[in-house]
Order: C-alpha cells, then structure tokens, then sequence
C-alpha cells in the first residue's frame, strides 16, 4: 500500500464511507473524491458516494431523502453533510448503471475516471471546480508519454499548447494524439 493510498484509508471520509458497508458493486466516488485519490487535490471536505440498488436502500435507511440541486437526483446526506449519498450523477450525461460500471479501483476503492471528473466540473464552471480542471489538466498534460501509467490510467501525449481530448477508460484505451482532428481512443 502506498503512501497516499494508506492516507485515504486513514482520511475521516473514507473511514465513515467504510462505516456504511456499501455493497462494492452498488456505489463509485464521484465529485473530487478521484482527484484525492490520485493526489491532484491534497483533500476534500465532503465525499459524493453515487450508489444504485442495494446501496441505496441502505443510504435510504440512514437518514431523509431530500432531491439535490441538479436534474432531480435525489440524495441522502450523511456526517453533517461531509458525505452526500446519491442515486444517480447527472442523469443528462450518464446513464446510472453504465456510470457506475466505468468504475477504477485505487486501492479497493472505487473512483469515476478522470475523463468524467473533467466533463462534469467543466459543466459546473463553479470556481472550485475551474481551480480542478486547472490542476487536473496539469496532472494529464504534465505527465510525460514515456512515464509508466499506473494501472488505471492510459500514456498520455498532448499537442503543444493543447489539453489532450479524454475518451475511454482502463490501460487497454490509447489516446490517438497525431492530428488535432484525430482524437479517437484505439486499442492495443
């Protein structure tokens, strides 16, 4: 276990998330949870938990269930609000199951993939959220193609001056950067 890895099971968040006794294949971390977990952000205040099924009925039991302030997903709030227990994540962009699926785990943890976090916090366009794209594309850009990726993350090259585009998830997608028109993942 790593450093940073042994410092997430230690985080107050991740020691409550592992009170509630998700269902492992019922929850993903949402929010700047993944940005944590790979040291792009040095902490959070809050974790967003979006669950489907049995996670769910268990959030549901633990406290009232409210709707939250986007596209009607409705939200259990937990901890005085540090962890947000939700039942889907932007509905308008993903498909639930689908978005829970697209999972990455970072030392049995289960976080969206970096080309989600970017999508919605550009969509949110909230300060916090411009100060995470900043750094986020910093960490994608920064990172030379001759650098190992870890093993959720594919090489990533970038066209000077350009962010790359992100598509796919899992080390079997590449980012096909030869052309600014020709941004599509291919297999390898």
């Amino acid at each position: 276990m790593t450093q940073q890895h042994a410092s997430l099971h230690s985080h107050p968040l991740f020691v409550e998330l592992a009170r509630l006794d998700l269902p492992d294949e019922d929850y993903i971390l949402a929010g700047s949870g993944p940005l944590l977990a790979r040291g792009i952000r040095a902490d959070i205040t809050d974790l967003d938990v979006v669950v489907r099924g049995r996670a769910w009925d268990i959030a549901r039991r633990l406290g009232p269930v409210v709707t939250a302030p986007w596209e009607g997903v409705r939200r259990v709030v937990l901890n005085g609000g540090s962890l947000d227990v939700l039942n889907g994540w932007f509905p308008s962009m993903w498909d639930l199951d689908e978005f829970i699926e697209t999972r990455e785990y970072i030392d049995g943890l289960p976080f969206a993939p970096l080309d989600r976090v970017l999508r919605w916090k550009r969509r949110l366009g909230r300060a916090k959220d411009i100060a995470d794209i900043n750094a986020l594309m910093e960490h994608l850009v920064g990172r030379s193609p001759l650098t190992p990726a870890g093993a959720d993350e594919p090489p990533l090259t970038a066209i000077a001056g350009e962010p790359p585009a992100l598509s796919g998830t899992g080390p079997q997608n590449r980012i096909d950067m030869t052309s600014p028109t020709s941004r599509k993942p291919t297999r390898s």
